[in-house]
């Protein structure tokens, strides 16, 4: 059989794409990168930002720490409020697990890893290429034809195709891979806003209303990202008046922001209807990362940090494999088979609380611990940051601190008050 022009095509040209392209090209394959927008500095708006620390080797692998850094991402930490009070992760770093992830506006992002991967020797960018079939050859994926906006077309052959196309992968409609979805029962609203000052300095904030939530993201730019997800039985009042309702949201916030003392700079983007979204990771010849393969709800900022992950597994898992369909195969199952390990618990867990419920008892034991203890915090903060799985969250060992710290708490709370010459003594 004739070798394949590529050894990779890759649609979609943002975090998870740019990830897999320049990974895949510094070991040595051909990469065709496959973009729908012809603008290079184009982004994806609709986003919080928020870097999760599981992805910061990644970033460190390829090379952009630095530059993220250099063009304002700050390194990111989050306090978050519950109705047991803050829970607090002090300092960053120095443990087993990365201690900060970043916050960096898409803006500033997207073109970044863009111009990583076209300037990676390998890597073939084709902006404003519009993916319009899948090539099929004895069951297997075989490349990509694409259409760019002046109606010449393109035909990529490849070893791999990859769909790096997010929530609503048009590779996915062609390879006829529908979604499993799960419902949302929260919407969503936010804002730019600068000059903000927050009592948690460059923390990002999260409140936890029950079921309502709330944030705050400082960014680069000097910019700082306001959003709120309440349930859907209060989107009739954001629709009548989004400002009021979004404004009025912040001020009921326990240490809140002071919106009074900051300038709106942007309008404000909304997201009515999120479903989670989850597919099926390969077929013969073909794999999904990023998006495209898990679309969960954006609440707890996984998003972006997935997108990083699951492109560096694909490369890893399969970059060496391309010499035969055999091979190749082997990789992708392996793909799968660690995409699952890795996301398929966090999705769950997710998918359920996004149904809008109330706690259940094992998060208020572990939320209430966390708030109690800075063990427990930093334990509860491993798992917001996915450094951690989820039966590493749920561990023994974990749930007897947490009924320890309580048991404590609750004791004390329990027990006489000195009074008289013995409160004096006190």
């Amino acid at each position: 059989m004739t070798r394949p022009e590529y050894d990779v095509a890759i649609v979609g040209a943002s975090i998870a794409g740019c990830t897999a392209a320049t990974l895949f090209a510094r070991g040595g394959l051909r990469v065709a990168l496959l973009e729908s927008r012809a603008d290079p500095n184009a982004y994806k708006r609709v986003c919080t930002h928020f870097i999760q620390a599981s992805a910061t080797p990644t970033i460190e692998r390829l090379g952009v720490a630095q530059a993220i850094e250099a063009a304002g991402g700050i390194r990111n930490g989050i306090d978050i409020w519950t109705r047991w009070g803050w829970i607090r992760r002090e300092g960053n770093g120095g443990g087993r697990y990365p201690g900060y992830g970043y916050n960096i506006r898409r803006e500033t992002l997207d073109p970044m890893l863009r111009r990583l991967a076209a300037s990676t020797p390998g890597v073939d960018l084709l902006p404003g290429h519009v993916a319009e079939r899948l090539f099929v050859d004895g069951g297997r994926i075989v490349g990509v034809g694409a259409r760019r906006g002046d109606e010449t077309t393109r035909d990529v052959n490849a070893r791999l195709v990859v769909a790096a196309d997010g929530r609503q992968s048009r590779i996915a409609e062609l390879a006829l891979v529908p979604p499993r979805v799960k419902a949302h029962n929260r919407f969503g609203y936010f804002a730019y806003y600068r000059g903000m000052s927050l009592r948690s300095g460059t923390k990002s904030q999260m409140w936890f209303l029950e079921p309502d939530i709330a944030y705050t993201f400082p960014n680069d730019g000097g910019l700082t990202l306001l959003a709120c997800m309440p349930t859907k039985d209060k989107l009739a009042g954001f629709k009548a008046n989004v400002e009021t309702a979004f404004e009025l949201m912040f001020r009921r916030l326990p240490e809140g922001p002071s919106l009074a003392h900051a300038e709106r700079a942007s309008g404000f983007l909304g997201m009515v209807e999120m479903p989670n979204l989850s597919r099926r990771p390969t077929l013969p010849g073909l794999a999904f990362i990023g998006d495209a393969a898990l679309a969960t709800d954006p609440l707890w900022g996984v998003g972006c940090g997935w997108a990083f992950q699951s492109a560096e597994w694909l490369v890893d898992c399969v970059g060496d494999a391309l010499a035969t369909d055999q091979l190749l195969d082997r990789g992708l199952a392996r793909y799968a088979r660690r995409h699952h390990a890795a996301l398929a618990a966090h999705d769950f867990l997710i998918c359920d609380y996004a149904t809008g419920r109330p706690y259940n008892a094992l998060e208020r034991l572990l939320y209430s611990a966390a708030a109690r203890d800075p063990a427990a915090a930093r334990h509860f903060q491993e798992f917001g940051a996915r450094n951690i799985s989820v039966g590493q969250f749920l561990s023994p060992r974990a749930l007897a601190r947490a009924l320890w710290v309580n048991a404590g708490h609750w004791w004390r709370s329990r027990r006489p008050k000195p009074t008289g010459r013995a409160a004096q003594r006190a």
